[in-house]
């Protein structure tokens, strides 16, 4: 976009498209679709009826009787005792020893190193070095990946 608008012939050209009113387009018409004429089907074969199976009766069996369950007598548990808890024994409180004072032994200091001064980085070049002319600028030609020569 920015090369088309960059001279000013095209950037004029297009502000004076843009100034003039264009006229509408012409409508379109589509043609009428012809309609097309109704098919009548034959109707469908009715269907035969089929005879209706008769199932043999199921035998009827009694079901065997289950025996009665005895009734068991309901269990009774005993009163639960009244007497409070027995009290439990305090143990004794036990006191520990003091801990040994020691004295901790003392670390050797480090040496300080002396501060040292960095080189000054060198500078980037800014500026692209320009390209030499004995670049060749036409590619070889690879015998096998030429084409045929044409007899």
């Amino acid at each position: 976009m920015a090369l088309l608008f960059a001279s000013t012939e095209m950037s004029l050209a297009a502000r004076y498209l843009l100034d003039t009113s264009a006229a509408p387009p012409p409508a379109l018409t589509l043609p009428t679709i012809p309609s097309l004429p109704k098919v009548t089907l034959p109707p469908l074969p009715s269907m035969p009826t089929l005879p209706k199976a008769t199932l043999p009766p199921l035998p009827s069996t009694p079901l065997p009787t289950l025996p009665t369950q005895p009734t068991l007598p309901k269990p009774t548990l005993p009163p639960l005792p009244t007497n409070p808890l027995p009290t439990q024994p305090t143990l004794p409180k036990s006191t520990l020893p003091p801990l040994p004072s020691t004295q901790l032994p003392t670390l050797p200091t480090m040496p300080t190193v002396p501060r040292v001064a960095l080189p000054p980085l060198p500078t980037i070049p800014t500026t692209i070095p320009s390209i030499p002319s004995t670049i060749p600028t036409t590619i070889p030609t690879i015998p096998f990946l030429s084409p045929p020569p044409s007899n």
